[in-house]
């Protein structure tokens, strides 16, 4: 391939997230002015100069797809120097109406003549389209990137001899990608969602000779600085462990001609193959298609759609097992028609024997676990048929004995505190910072986790603290800084377990930026990090400076940032996610991701009983199933799948941001809205702007405490006068059938996800747009008198918010030990004695029963928890004095369902009676020996 510096229009890519969208995009534009080119008329040096502008645009980006390629390209460009107009729209309308409907997946796009037979297609493939087969419509396709610097003659050998390796039974499809560089080859994987093998080949060059602006920045993201001053031996496996870093999910191929059994042993955890020297193409052509049905694999979906093919007799429970109940009925056929024969055929009881047991997986579940388990990271995954709330009690249940220390995030889920509850935890509430301007909470500060668990290793108990329970992300798309958290925590605690709650995160594993941000991912990035002697280094400095500070020092050490000691130091991290939220999977499907070192020695007996206790015996097949099938999907198009997502979420921000009519009445909240300055070392304020567009925010994720998911568009609608309820239920639910999740006092929460499209976002912009049409014109024949009405609920709204409470405390009939500053509180003895009607009485927010008893000095102790939903954390806990703050915050709820509050009757509370009663019965409390300072 001949090597020209090309300067590339950067604007236009950086309104884009997604490069496969700019360029879908620039070839649709493409297409309709060079239909304009050819019909001619006054404009036609205005239309040739923006289809040249056009193919500028394109010309550095299309050499990193397989589709049109490079030759149809360079044919393209021909034909505009030649002047043949009428040709070259029929080609770009024929590439660009492929693209976008993705037809070049199925079959070969001839661009020459009217239409495509057979008979043309064999006798005039255009160079560089081997294709000597229609590809099948149940025939996956996918491309396969080959690294190595070859001329256009070198590149159409191994194009064809690839090509020829092909046969009818092959169950996949593929096409070549070549590209000259170590740079070229990350920007083609992060480009090109369609490539999903990569074969490294030991003649490439280093740098790109292509001029994209854009390339310093994936640079970066694979990490891959100094190697300049590497040897060019190295490159290969350099390439390799980039790539695995930014799609881990590629299959990985190396031909080298150096000692290929030292490369294999340097390369064996990143490449999935190693070739020496000319590589056997058709050993090479079955490599590649076996890596791709390892991940294609889909061992309980495939044993399901089996079972339900075979002819069998039912002679157990569940009488809609293959149909039957429903078939022979005279009244319920319509419910066969409505769900089709396969999901009742595909029914049978767990114990009948054939598809595995999800209690005792040894069969099709087992391996589905095993793979999904790769495919996420983590060293064991459990499947969960009834939720994460249940995944959430399973772990809590399995890792924390009665009395142990927990530190909880306050505005974590429900199930989490009822999982205290279960297992008899004493709780350490943490507590978020709050955005009152908003009605809600954002996530808690790295220093108040560390504040905590030094304090209890001043009062001698940090050998009680078990778990560090945190949610990531937030319902608002609040996102912690993983590995920072992790790593602090354990220089103070080195075994301490943490649970993320990522029931909102589970597609973030298949984003390079939100990889490095999961769970699952930081466990094994630390992991390996404690092993490497850069940071034995790292740590002995860390431990010289250090070494001044006394250990009860607790103000100095919150202000030093905390290394572990690599000697001591137990990666145990647990991961909770509710797959069918962000991904494929049938309602409830659920997943619990494992990167514990102590799992097999210390943890899987009591994991799997407690698995045992929450899991149904009877789970649903259909839900295991889809669990089976997401996990394939993602690993086949996760990357592709939640790029596009972003780029939804960023096109909506964009208009919302711009359209003149919608700015009057509505705000997009920006990252810097969310997370405090102090918690954005990078000080961007906004993902993206409508003047530069997407900013580069790999920094913010990497150092930022806290980061915002980009997906989630919270939108602040104060400005309407409306509350976040009625504009969701009234509005948006009632009037135009959209649906969303969440609100706070004055903004509603729009989620993008892997199956939003571009015409759902068009449609809510254009019912926005409706709604501030309908809202100028209110305003406009607003009488004085409801003008101030609006007003009032404009400022009620925007400015008379009332602050956001902070977690009281326990009473002290609740707390083992009334000693210290750390007020761990036990919620099971409260919640077990609230069972006893007699010990509980109704106090009703409304009257001034409450007030009056709250002024002259008493604890109002809650009985039950007080859960607004959405979204779904609670506001008092069983055994928490209720502050005046929050009854205040309780009494301006604008959500109507509150689990654990009913208003005709009032707050059910503890009995003064039952208090005492509590108090006199206690256990003397313990005391506390203080670690004496150095």
């Amino acid at each position: 391939m001949a090597k020209t510096k090309k300067v590339y229009n950067q604007k236009s890519l950086s309104h884009y997230y997604n490069a496969s969208q700019f360029r879908i995009d620039t070839w649709n534009k493409l297409k309709s002015t060079s239909r304009q080119l050819a019909n001619g008329g006054p404009n036609s040096d205005k239309h040739l100069t923006k289809v040249r502008e056009l193919l500028d645009y394109l010309a550095p980006v299309e050499i990193y797809w397989a589709f049109p390629g490079p030759q149809a390209f360079r044919q393209l460009i021909l034909d505009e120097q030649l002047e043949d107009y009428e040709i070259l729209a029929n080609k770009i309308k024929r590439i660009a109406t492929a693209l976008l409907s993705g037809e070049y997946r199925r079959k070969h796009i001839h661009l020459n003549g009217d239409a495509e037979t057979v008979a043309e297609r064999d006798a005039s493939i255009e160079p560089g389209s081997y294709t000597n087969f229609d590809r099948a419509r149940k025939r996956p396709y996918f491309e396969v990137l080959i690294v190595d610097d070859l001329s256009d003659a070198q590149q159409e050998s191994q194009r064809a001899a690839l090509a020829s390796m092909r046969t009818d039974s092959d169950l996949f499809t593929y096409a070549p990608v070549f590209v000259p560089s170590l740079d070229d080859a990350l920007i083609a994987a992060s480009f090109n969602h369609s490539i999903q093998s990569v074969v490294i080949r030991f003649g490439f060059d280093l740098h790109s000779e292509n001029g994209l602006p854009v390339l310093n920045k994936f640079l970066r993201d694979a990490k891959v600085d100094g190697i300049d001053d590497a040897e060019s031996s190295d490159y290969a496996i350099i390439l390799a462990d980039a790539l695995s870093r930014i799609r881990p999910e590629l299959d990985l191929f190396l031909v080298t001609d150096q000692s290929v059994e030292d490369i294999a042993g340097r390369v064996g955890k990143t490449c999935r193959r190693v070739f020496y020297n000319s590589e056997d193409f058709f050993e090479l052509h079955l490599n590649i298609l076996r890596g791709i049905d390892d991940r294609y694999k889909t061992p309980f979906f495939t044993a399901l759609k089996k079972y339900s093919e075979k002819p069998t007799g039912v002679f157990h429970a569940m009488p809609i097992s293959r149909g039957k109940s429903i078939i022979k009925s005279h009244w319920i056929q319509d419910m066969g028609e409505f769900y089709g024969l396969n999901i009742f055929l595909a029914e049978t009881s767990s114990t009948s024997g054939g598809l595995d047991s999800l209690l005792e997986p040894h069969g099709p579940i087992k391996e589905a676990q095993d793979l999904t388990a790769r495919a996420f990271g983590s060293k064991v995954t459990f499947f969960a048929t009834n939720g994460t709330s249940t995944c959430n009690k399973i772990v809590v249940q399995a890792l924390v004995r009665p009395d142990d220390i927990v530190l909880v995030d306050r505005d974590c889920h429900k199930s989490h505190h009822y999982g205290m509850v279960l297992a008899g935890a004493n709780v350490v509430y943490l507590d978020s910072y709050p955005l009152s301007e908003y009605s809600m909470y954002g996530a808690v500060p790295l220093r108040s986790i560390k504040e905590k668990l030094l304090k209890l290793r001043a009062e001698g108990k940090l050998d009680r603290v078990k778990m560090l329970l945190l949610t990531n992300c937030t319902f608002d798309g609040i996102i912690y800084n993983v590995q920072r958290v992790m790593e602090e925590c354990l220089a103070i605690k080195p075994d301490l377990v943490f649970l993320w709650d990522e029931a909102w995160f589970g597609f973030a594993r298949f984003g390079p930026t939100y990889r490095q941000r999961t769970a699952m991912f930081s466990a094994a990035h630390l992991k390996e990090r404690y092993r490497s002697e850069s940071y034995l280094e790292e740590y002995n400095t860390f431990k010289e400076e250090t070494a001044h500070i006394a250990e009860d020092d607790t103000e100095a050490w919150l202000d030093q940032r905390l290394y572990p000691n690599p000697e001591d130091v137990r990666i145990r991290a647990y991961a909770t996610q509710s797959t069918h939220k962000t991904l494929t999977a049938l309602r409830q499907g659920s997943m619990i991701h494992i990167y514990d070192q102590d799992y097999k020695s210390k943890v899987e007996e009591a994991f799997h009983e407690a698995y045992m206790t929450h899991t149904s015996t009877s789970p649903n097949y259909q839900i295991l199933a889809s669990l089976d099938v997401g996990r394939r999907q993602v690993e086949l198009e996760g990357f592709e799948l939640v790029q596009k997502q972003v780029e939804m979420a960023m096109v909506l921000r964009q208009s919302i941001m711009t359209h003149p009519k919608l700015k009057k009445f509505f705000r997009i909240l920006t990252v810097a809205d969310m997370v405090p300055p102090e918690y954005r070392q990078s000080g961007i304020k906004s993902y993206y702007d409508p003047e530069q567009g997407w900013n580069d925010i790999w920094d913010a994720w990497e150092t930022d405490e806290f980061c915002l998911d980009a997906t989630r568009i919270t939108l602040f609608v104060g400005d309407t006068g409306m509350d976040g309820d009625t504009f969701k239920n009234k509005i948006l639910m009632d009037k135009y059938g959209i649906q969303i999740n969440k609100t706070s006092r004055n903004s509603v929460l729009f989620m993008t996800n892997i199956g939003t499209t571009r015409s759902s976002v068009a449609y809510l912009i254009e019912v926005l747009v409706k709604i501030a049409h309908e809202l100028e014109q209110q305003l406009e024949d607003m009488s004085p008198a409801e003008r101030t009405i609006y007003d009032k609920s404009v400022k009620s709204m925007v400015e008379d918010l009332p602050p956001l409470p902070d977690f009281s405390r326990f009473h002290d009939a609740f707390r083992h030990d009334l000693s210290g500053d750390v007020a761990e509180g036990d919620s099971r003895t409260p919640f077990f004695l609230a069972y006893d009607s007699n010990n509980c009485e109704y106090m009703n927010l409304n009257d001034r029963t409450l007030d009056n008893a709250m002024a002259e000095g008493r604890d109002v102790v809650s009985a039950s928890f007080i859960i607004p939903y959405p979204p779904g954390f609670p506001i008092l806990v069983p055994g928490q004095v209720a502050s005046t703050e929050i009854i205040e915050f309780l009494r301006n709820l604008d959500v109507k369902e509150i689990h654990g509050y009913r208003p005709e009757l009032g707050l059910r509370v503890f009995t003064q009676e039952a208090i005492e009663k509590q108090i006199q019965s206690k256990p003397k409390p313990k005391k506390i020996k203080k670690l004496k300072a150095e």
